[in-house]
Order: structure tokens, then C-alpha cells, then sequence
């Protein structure tokens, strides 16, 4: 079964990768940094902006189950990509909205993908698009962090509506 790797950014990476843990044909979704000039970077790091990294997942999935489109069409759904450089009361050039693309045919796809989903928002979307930088996992108690502390404040008030959103929406795509 061959594998694609999607690297996506959309505000704080427990968000995101909490939905994507739970879509059908994901393998895996780890959180990390990518896009920066730093070596090995660490969240303290990322978080003073000053390493030019965001916060990603890296999200790998199986092409014959759901496709990078579907992936994108996700990731339109549980951020805002018309937001500059934040997610809600997350600020800062790690929170961008981001698809780093492995290869030409994912770059057009996304090319495709942005263009389309601007039909669905009033304000231009501001997601970069970009090649795929070295992408370095973030610690380990960022792993899973949603599932891991769901009482957690952030959990409850930022990501679980997010992931309830997602099922909403994608009832089809849930990998129960």
C-alpha cells in the first residue's frame, strides 16, 4: 500500500492534528515545526517567532482511501485560511496557514484546491504555499496532545469544537 505525506499548518498544530487523527486512510499525524531557518528547533523556539518556523502536521495517509484533495478540502474546514499569521487568539507567524507541497502533482492540486475554496470565503485566503522543508517532529508531549488531556481548557474550548465541526461535516471520512 503506498503512502503520501501532506505537511500542514492551520493554527496550532494539536488542532489539526486532532482531526486528522481521526480521518479515514490516515496512518499518522505528528506534530512538528517546518519552514524555519533553525535546526532542531524546540517549542520554546518556535513560539518566540523568532525561528521562522510554523507549526505543522505531518500528515500520512493511503491515496487509494482518501485522497490529498480530500485532505485539502479538510483543512479548509477547520481553520481560517484568511487569516494572517493567527488562529483565533493565536498569534504569530508559527500559527500561518500553510500546505507544504512533496512534489508537483501536490502543488497543483493545491493550486487547484485554494482557488476553489475561495469560493466559500469573503476575505482572501493567505495560505502560503510553499516546497516542502525539512519537518522536524515537535516533543513528545505534544503528540496526541488532544486525546491525551481532554480536559484541558484549550481542549475544550478550541480543539473539541473543531474536531466536532469536522465530524459534522465529514461524516464519510471518520475512521471509526
Amino acid at each position: 500500500m503506498a503512502k503520501e505525506v501532506a505537511l500542514l499548518g492551520g493554527g496550532c498544530f494539536w488542532c489539526i492534528e486532532a482531526v486528522y487523527r481521526r480521518v479515514k486512510g490516515v496512518s499518522s499525524a505528528i506534530s512538528g515545526y517546518a519552514g524555519g531557518e533553525t535546526e532542531h528547533p524546540d517549542y520554546r523556539a518556535v513560539c518566540s517567532g523568532t525561528t521562522g518556523h510554523a507549526e505543522v502536521v505531518e500528515v500520512t495517509f493511503d491515496p487509494d482511501v482518501i485522497s490529498f484533495g480530500e485532505i485539502l478540502d479538510i483543512f479548509w474546514v477547520i481553520h481560517d485560511p484568511t487569516t494572517l499569521n493567527r488562529q483565533g487568539a493565536d498569534v504569530g507567524t508559527q500559527y500561518r496557514s500553510v500546505i507544504y507541497y512533496q512534489n508537483d502533482v501536490q502543488k497543483a492540486e493545491a493550486e487547484a484546491a485554494i482557488a476553489e475554496a475561495q469560493a466559500g470565503f469573503s476575505d482572501p485566503i493567505v495560505t502560503e504555499l510553499s516546497p516542502a522543508p525539512t519537518f522536524y517532529p515537535a516533543e513528545a508531549y505534544h503528540q496526541n496532545y488532544f486525546d491525551l488531556n481532554p480536559q484541558q481548557g484549550y481542549c475544550q474550548v478550541v480543539i473539541a469544537p473543531k474536531v466536532q465541526k469536522f465530524m459534522q461535516t465529514f461524516r464519510e471520512k471518520l475512521d471509526v
